[in-house]
């Protein structure tokens, strides 16, 4: 979840500490706590880090004022030790000779650390990662060469990674490797960056190499190394031109990265849907698979979860044995050969999702991923690989990433059931159509901002949805929500509700009917009822009533919840973009 820059540059006119500082404000979106810089200059390794946000950390420490042609810089996101100026990273050796950022978990750290301070290392930090430059440092005492002991080091450990080091007497040279954490190096002109996500560099170069597990290698400014388990790879194969722009990651207007993207999902949704029409063989195949399976274990977490369970909805409908899985509790299923397994991810680098498709594979079953990024971790472990096309998202809240990834399972689900998907063409006015509908939406969050609980209720598929307006309005607005199939509220939950409390219903218009009846219910509890409906009325307190394609009203729906949450977030003085404990990439346990 850390972001991780590392950049090298010769004669370079613009300071290398401004870039680094640029590259890590386009990588706050993964959340973190604390933020440190190392560079190197005149064989001396200077790092200047503390607890905080960038732009407090930058100014406090001065960190513009450093100097050098090679740089790391680091968002940490605390897992092992609190968040404190010293466990920010980088890490250094004893000596101040190596300075490491990592991201990921080391399993076998302590068992290290012990045997590290037998042979005499002194440790400054309760970090994991700090047992990465010791490690080379006494491997470089052994009379190994920096290399050497940098691999020394890597092979030594468990669990996993994105590792980047610098050493002092290699003034230009950034060594890394990758072990299912994310890591990217961006080729400009005499100059290299590696990073953990393509927009942190993008205003450079747009010419790009995806590790993969297993990669262990180096960069100069004029050079780039890999081998991957020993194997020199050979670069001009695995090197990309990707076509987003810098533009694409700006607010362009937009107050908030979140807004933006909210207002670019029509654009995601047909660019997905053409993008996976254009590829359809992978579609064929999916089905194929789908078909002939005894299961399809549809898993994935947090927002993704909630397009995954639509989609298993829609198939149990048709009559197939789908089963929705949270990624994180993989442990609790055991499937077969005969199963299918379908990972849903927007990043394809979710650690919980990762985990639970490796045992999967273990036990044979076939893996179908959809995610947003070409040849992410997720992708290359499936058999059949497909993808959203939502470019890149900054706002830690997922939005237009969502509302693709449902896209894509409904074209998937129509493609599998042998209906006519053409009406999905009409997904992109239909959100535009919503759109319109941002004031009323503006006044509901606004009034939620207000309340300290509140229900989201729905039945079908409206169910997800409802599921997911509350994880929206926890995420970024920090107002408890609890989402439950409406006709399961009153084994319960209804026990909570009292005068003025809020109960939102999603209506998609499917169940209507039903859903007035606990309408009903909580109206006699003195609730203050709100209505999300497409096409019918639920006559609740107050009702927001969009008129779209039946088969298509959960598109109209989809916009309106994300910007109750981002309005109710705003009018509380929250950032929708960097909600306080969350990353855009979740890639620890």
């Amino acid at each position: 979840m850390c972001g991780i820059i590392g950049i090298i540059a010769k004669d370079k006119k613009e300071a290398l500490a401004s870039i680094t500082v640029q590259c890590l404000e386009r990588l706050e979106y993964r959340g973190y706590d604390s933020v440190g810089i190392a560079s190197i200059k005149n064989n001396q390794i200077e790092i200047r880090k503390a607890k905080g946000k960038l732009e407090e950390v930058v100014k406090k420490l001065n960190i513009l004022s450093m100097s050098g042609d090679t740089f790391l810089g680091h968002t940490r996101w605390a897992t092992h030790g609190e968040p404190t100026d010293y466990n920010a990273h980088p890490h250094t050796d004893c000596t101040n000779s190596i300075a490491v950022i990592h991201n990921g978990t080391i399993r076998n750290f302590n068992e290290l650390k012990e045997e590290l301070i037998s042979l005499g290392h002194t440790f400054k930090s309760e970090t994991d990662t700090e047992i990465i430059p010791h490690l080379i440092e006494e491997f470089k005492k052994r009379g190994m060469k920096n290399f050497e002991a940098f691999q020394s080091a890597v092979k030594a450990i468990q669990g996993t990674y994105a590792i980047l080091a610098i050493i002092k007497d290699e003034e230009n040279k950034i060594y890394f490797a990758k072990k299912d954490n994310p890591l990217v190096i961006g080729i400009a002109d005499k100059m290299n960056f590696i990073s953990s996500d393509i927009p942190s560099f993008l205003p450079y170069t747009n010419k790009i190499i995806i590790l993969i597990d297993g990669d262990i290698g180096y960069i100069t400014n004029k050079e780039v190394y890999i081998e991957n388990f020993g194997k020199p790879v050979k670069i001009e194969d695995r090197t990309k031109i990707i076509t987003w722009d810098a533009s694409a990651a700006s607010k362009e207007g937009f107050e908030h990265y979140m807004l933006k993207e909210i207002h670019e999902s029509p654009i995601a949704v047909e660019d997905t849907i053409s993008g996976m029409i254009a590829e359809i063989d992978k579609i064929k195949e999916s089905v194929k698979l789908i078909n002939s399976a005894r299961r399809i274990i549809v898993t994935a977490a947090g927002t993704s979860y909630h397009a995954g369970l639509l989609f298993s909805i829609l198939l149990q409908r048709e009559g197939y044995n789908a089963l929705p899985i949270i990624a994180s509790e993989y442990y609790n299923l055991k499937t077969t050969e005969e199963d299918v397994i379908l990972a849903i991810s927007q990043s394809g680098e979710t650690l919980d999702v990762i985990q639970a498709i490796k045992k999967f594979k273990q036990n044979g079953s076939s893996i179908i991923s959809l995610t947003n990024i070409i040849e992410s971790a997720i992708a290359r472990e499936s058999d059949v690989k497909l993808y959203t096309r939502a470019g890149p998202e900054i706002g830690v809240a997922a939005t237009k990433t969502f509302t693709s990834q449902v896209a894509a399972l409904m074209l998937l689900y129509n493609f599998i059931s042998q209906k006519d998907y053409s009406y999905l063409s009409k997904i992109k006015e239909i959100i535009r159509y919503a759109l319109n509908y941002q004031g009323e939406a503006r006044l509901i969050g606004e009034e939620l901002s207000t309340k300290n609980n509140a229900y989201y209720l729905g039945r079908g598929l409206s169910l997800p949805l409802a599921m997911e307006a509350a994880l929206k309005i926890k995420e970024i607005a920090y107002l408890h929500a609890e989402a439950y199939p409406a006709g399961e509220s009153k084994h319960g939950p209804i026990a909570l509700v009292e005068k003025g409390f809020p109960v939102i219903f999603i209506n998609d218009g499917e169940l209507t009917e039903d859903l007035q009846n606990n309408v009903q219910e909580m109206k006699a509890r003195k609730a203050i009822t709100y209505g999300i409906s497409v096409n019918k009325k639920l006559n609740t307190d107050k009702e927001l009533l969009l008129t779209t394609d039946e088969k298509l009203s959960i598109f109209a729906i989809i916009p309106i919840i994300q910007l109750i949450a981002y309005y109710a977030s705003v009018k509380r003085g929250n950032d929708p973009d960097k909600p306080r404990n969350l990353a855009k990439t979740v890639t620890v346990e």
